[in-house]
Formats: structure tokens, sequence, C-alpha cells
């Protein structure tokens, strides 16, 4: 298949481009590379992938020196004559769109950041997807859409009307922009709500990274809410593999939907969602004597408040996921912090 992969400079986009360049098909990746977090990190998972710094900022279509079947092209989402074009050349089979302006707590300082890629950025794929025929359309949504629900599991036929980030706001706008277009025009979509995504190569505006870098520095962390949260920390390679196998899996319309008691997960449409998680939420607590016994230090640990827009706990529901892809993300927490440590102190030395 010929794939176009949003976002092939940050953490997921990276593997996901990687993984499927590997398996044969032919990938084209696109990413702005903003500075939202270092630069470097981004052009460092390029390089990683065979796109060298200088041909990156060309701007120009070049290709991998590591996959000849892997091209990678810089460009913004919300450039909507450059995206027109792009799809009208490359004529893809699928699109994964993984791009977006991440962050929760960014989001209530730069909210016209979010408005400008996750919704303008995101209509213009689904214009394309429209107007070329594209089979498939998978794209990141989040478990921020869950906001200030309480049930646990989270399940992807629970309500998600109450979000409490601007960032989660258009994630949700997302699905609902997504579930138009597969009715009004048949085309295939599936949404995937990723589970705090943790490992090498990873963002460092998450906690995770944060924490590493503060251990390895010699300073205090910051940890929200005096500790009391639990999160469904989900290794990147497990994140993968589902995304892998759902690009793969072309969603047709579910016969049994009704409107009388309508199933937010899926639709008449061809359309679906699912949670990617660990399915095991963890101790914020927990999590972080993992750390510290990887890096090999003990944090001194500063205990604040809850932050706007963040949530007590986070647990992801994976049943649909296991049942249709016959996959359950399976890393354990401790072998994945493990990982993540040793490619922190490679890398940053």
């Amino acid at each position: 298949m010929k794939i176009l992969v949003t976002g092939t400079a940050g953490f997921i986009g990276h593997f996901v481009a990687g993984r499927l360049a590997e398996r044969g098909d032919e990938v084209i990746g696109i990413d702005s590379i903003n500075d939202y977090y270092d630069v470097n990190l981004k052009y460092g998972r390029l390089s990683g992938d065979g796109i060298s710094r200088s041909d990156a900022d060309s701007g120009s279509k070049v290709r991998s020196s590591r996959f000849s079947n892997y091209s990678f092209i810089k460009m913004h989402l919300e450039d909507r004559k450059r995206i027109e074009e792009l799809f009208h050349v490359e004529k893809f089979d699928m699109v994964c769109n993984l791009a977006a302006q991440a962050g929760v707590r960014y989001s209530i300082e730069n909210p016209h950041a979010y408005i400008d890629s996750n919704i303008n950025g995101f209509m213009n794929i689904l214009e394309c997807c429209r107007h070329n025929k594209v089979k498939h359309l998978v794209f990141a949504s989040s478990s921020s859409v869950y906001g200030l629900n309480e049930k646990m599991p989270f399940a992807t036929s629970d309500n998600v009307d109450h979000p409490v980030s601007l960032y989660a706001a258009t994630k949700k706008s997302n699905e609902l922009m997504a579930h138009a277009y597969s009715h009004l025009y048949g085309i295939p979509v599936t949404g995937l709500r990723f589970f705090t995504v943790y490992g090498p190569w990873g963002r460092p505006d998450m906690a995770y990274f944060k924490f590493a870098k503060a251990i390895s520095e010699g300073k205090s962390i910051d940890i929200y809410n005096n500790g009391d949260m639990l999160r469904d920390f989900t290794y990147i390679d497990d994140i993968v593999e589902g995304v892998i196998r759902i690009i793969d899996l072309v969603p047709g319309g579910n016969s049994r939907w009704s409107g009388m008691k309508p199933d937010p997960g899926s639709s008449k449409a061809p359309y679906k969602i699912y949670n990617i998680g660990n399915n095991s939420p963890m101790k914020l607590l927990d999590f972080i004597k993992i750390i510290e016994k990887e890096m090999g230090l003990e944090a001194e640990k500063r205990f604040l408040p809850m932050q706007p827009g963040d949530v007590y706990a986070t647990y992801a529901n994976v049943d649909d996921l296991a049942a249709d892809t016959g996959y359950r993300p399976f890393t354990p927490v401790e072998e994945g912090i493990a990982r993540f440590a040793k490619w922190y102190r490679e890398y940053y030395k």
C-alpha cells in the first residue's frame, strides 16, 4: 500500500512510519517540525529513519537513506494548497494522521495553535481523503476526551461530552468531524484514543521524561495532586503494534447500531473508535519509584495541587481492540521504563 503518515518527526509517527517501511509499504511522511519542544529530538528521530536535517529542511520530497520506500516532506497540515497538491500527486491508498499540536497544559496558554493544527489541519486531511478516494483514514485521538468521566475503565461506548482542556476538545471535535465525513461520503475512518504513551525517543513535555531529566540533574521534581493520580502508561511498541493492526482493519458499518440507543464508538457508517492503553493503571508515585530505580538516583519531591486541565485517572478498556485485532498491549511498565532509561542515558550522555 501507499500510505501517508503525518507527524513522522513526532514520537508515535516516527515509529509507525519505520514499521510500515520495514514491512514493505510505500510511505510518505510529513511534519512541520515545530518548536513546541526540542527540535533536535525531532531531527534525531528523522535521522534514525534515514532523513538528514539538511534534507528535511529543504522542504522538498527527500528519500530516506535507510528505507528506499520511505520519503519525507516538511509541511504544515494547515497549508491547504500543499496538502491538496500532495494528495493529487501521490494518490494514497491509506492515511495515518498522527500530526497534531500536543499537550494539555500548553493548550491553556496557546489555544490558537490547537485550532490551526488540530481543527483546520484535520479538516484539510478529511477533504483530501474525500476527493482522492482514500481507502482508510486512521487518526490519533486521545484518552483526554474522557474528561470528567469517572466510570472505570474508560470504554469507547461511554459518552465523552465533558472535556477539561481545549486539547481534549479538539480531539473530540476530530472524532465528530470524522464521523460526519464517514457518514456523508462513505470514507472508512478509525480513531485511536492513546493512553499516556512512553518510551525511548518520547516527548520531553511528558511527566516521565521530565522526571528522568530532573533526577539525572539532581533537581527536584514537581508532583501534582500530591501524587494521588492513576495513569494507564502504555509503552511505545505496544502503541505502534496496535496502530499497524488498525491500519489493516478497514471498518464497515455496525449493522446493530441504533439511533434509539447510540453507541458513540461505532456507527452505521464505516466508522470506529478504539482505545489503545495498557489496561492496567499505576499510581504516579509507584511509577516514579521505577524511574528512580532505573536512573539510580532518588528524587527530591515537591508536592503540588492538581493543575488545570489534568484528570485524576486514566484506565483503558481495550476489549474491542482485542476482539477485532487479536491484540492487547503487553509490555510491563518496569520493562518499558528500563528501556527508556537506557536510551535516555545514551542519548543525553
